[in-house]
């Protein structure tokens, strides 16, 4: 069963009903400015949530591994948006301009932080590493994607400097506020984690039915070919598969450690839909709709090809010596 929850994300198939329900049923006028409003509250609390629960502790201490951290860093923010820029070509002979500005947004939202923990784990790799280079992903993130945003596709999209004063009202005020409540908080947060969970995915699953809703109402989605959309997908595929590549050989050749490698191409080859999602609905306004497409189609690609990937390096972990001699040797534990 752990295994098939690695394949298939269940949140995603409440992403899929909650698009779905936008479809036949989107919000109008009033009741879209009121769920609008309650989407915008939402993900308040969840960065609020995001700030509270991160040990500033374990972030700092993981410093010392610094080379593997920036390579991450790099692959996150530097690697994948060229990749991205590169993908303007296809424009518009493959792609619509929105397709790609949406999947340049792709390219600058931050790493995951859960998912390459679990599969950093599954593959018996460097757990502690994954945990601090996923952090420090997300950190970064909360200014480099919207400065990142704004340097790529700012000027072709209206993005602005309210997009910037939104993200800071919005999503690193109540962050700070968590980190700074964090001594009173932490240990509540941490207790009730599964149920606090419900806000992370209730707030995210707002933002997703108020940007459809608002592409629904304005015909956005009937400009979409299915054609293009397959092409979107395809394209995705080759950037997922470029950046396992890249980080697969180039770990190797940096000379890092098997363990260390797996934290890198787990945490280097993936993007954050529940950092994502969020930001896009501050950055893009109306355009949210097609701006978060490609991620949502990007997230469960990377599950299913990183879970096979991840069973398969499980498989080839070195054996460890058991301590008491004439034992027979047994697989390191996870």
């Amino acid at each position: 069963m752990r295994r098939l929850a690695t394949l298939f994300d269940p949140f995603i198939a409440l992403l899929i009903g909650t698009v779905t329900l936008a479809a036949l049923l989107p919000v109008t006028g009033a009741a879209a400015d009121a769920v609008g409003t309650a989407a915008s509250v939402g993900v308040g609390l969840l960065f609020f949530l995001y700030g509270a629960r991160l040990s500033t502790g374990e972030a700092l201490d993981g410093l010392r591994h610094w080379r593997l951290h920036l390579t991450v860093l790099l692959c996150t923010f530097a690697l994948f948006p060229l990749l991205g820029l590169a993908a303007g070509t296809l424009v518009p002979h493959v792609l619509t301009e929105q397709l790609w500005h949406g999947l340049l947004f792709l390219c600058v939202v931050p790493s995951t932080i859960q998912s390459s923990i679990a599969f950093t784990s599954l593959a018996r790799g460097n757990v502690p590493a994954a945990i601090c280079a996923g952090t420090y992903s997300s950190l970064l993130g909360m200014v480099l994607t919207p400065l990142l945003a704004a340097l790529l596709i700012g000027t072709t999209t209206g993005f602005t400097a309210d997009g910037l004063l939104g993200i800071a009202t919005q999503l690193l005020a109540p962050f700070l506020a968590g980190q700074l409540l964090r001594r009173r908080i932490g240990g509540f947060v941490a207790r009730h984690r599964a149920r606090l969970s419900l806000v992370d995915r209730g707030a995210i699953l707002l933002v997703v039915y108020a940007a459809f809703s608002r592409g629904v109402a304005d015909g956005v989605w009937g400009q979409l070919e299915p054609w293009r959309l397959a092409a979107l997908l395809g394209v995705e595929v080759v950037l997922l598969t470029v950046m396992l590549t890249l980080t697969t050989y180039g770990s190797r050749a940096l000379g890092f450690d098997r363990d260390d490698r797996i934290a890198i191409v787990f945490a280097g080859s993936k993007k954050s839909l529940a950092a994502g999602l969020p930001m896009a609905a501050v950055l893009f306004g109306p355009q949210t709709s097609l701006a978060v497409l490609p991620l949502m189609l990007f997230h469960q690609l990377q599950l299913m090809v990183c879970a096979v990937l991840a069973r398969r390096a499980s498989r080839r972990a070195p054996l460890a010596q058991d301590p008491e001699p004439g034992r027979p040797r047994r697989s390191a534990p996870a």
